[in-house]
């Protein structure tokens, strides 16, 4: 596993995990702590095709400004939305599973499926599709109208762990309702056909948008937000946060 962070983040080593903390601070700095293990490797070679991902997690507050999680991408953004962290590569479209927090500041949605609060969420991008020389000429002009092709081309599955917003889990049925600031394990079955997520050993989403592999593991915390809204603002930057952590246990990993 690689340990990466920016100026004053670090990771601690516990008796059966890690520690992955950031620092308080303005909105004029990124801050963020992450294992990986692709660091230095080009997507093409990252290490995954299909696994099964277990570890116990907590973290110190919810919701944390910015985003965390744990689970698989491609590293599609190349460096971190453009506030450092990754060695520099081509931006491409998102391929990722995983289990994923991020504060009110993001919208991390193109079919206006949960895009905030505590998410078991999916990606399947192709490596490249028609419509994307047309979103790229409609751009400039309806951002809006951009959002509608690549959602068209960015197949996308989502689940609400916790919202952030108290009438969305009145009205959701089955809402899970998971605090993340207490201990629960995590299970994550990925293969190329489906995903299906497990919390304390009960299966609560499944679901066939698998992502294109090869993946890179991945557990972050940090203060950053992306932002694509269903009325075409699109916005993305760093956040004000008080100090943070996201700790993890007992992580196992499986190839199939």
């Amino acid at each position: 596993m690689n340990f990466r962070t920016t100026s004053n983040a670090n990771i601690d080593k516990t008796q059966n995990g890690y520690i992955l903390k950031i620092p308080a601070g303005d909105s004029s700095r990124y801050r963020f702590a992450q294992l990986d293990d692709y660091l230095g490797l080009a997507r093409k070679k990252f290490p995954h095709h299909s696994l099964t991902l277990n570890l116990r997690a907590r973290t110190s507050a919810f919701p944390l400004s910015g985003t965390w999680g744990f689970g698989l991408w491609n590293d599609p953004f190349g460096m971190s939305l453009g506030f450092g962290g990754n060695k520099f590569r081509l931006p491409t479209l998102p391929n990722a599973v995983w289990f994923f927090g991020a504060s009110k500041e993001n919208y991390l949605s193109f079919s206006n499926k949960p895009a905030n609060g505590f998410i078991a969420q999916s990606f399947h991008s192709p490596k490249f599709h028609p419509l994307l020389i047309l979103a790229g000429l409609v751009f400039p002009f309806s951002k809006k109208q951009t959002r509608k092709l690549m959602g068209k081309i960015i197949m996308e599955s989502a689940s609400s762990l916790a919202s952030l917003h108290e009438q969305a889990q009145q009205q959701t049925v089955g809402f899970q309702n998971i605090d993340p600031t207490q201990w629960h394990n995590y299970q994550l079955e990925w293969s190329q056909e489906r995903v299906v997520w497990y919390v304390d050993e009960n299966k609560i989403f499944e679901s066939n948008v698998s992502p294109h592999p090869p993946l890179g593991l991945v557990i972050w915390i940090d203060n950053q937000f992306a932002s694509f809204t269903p009325d075409g603002k699109l916005s993305f930057g760093v956040v004000e946060n008080d100090e943070a952590w996201l700790e993890i246990a007992d992580l196992v990993i499986r190839n199939a």
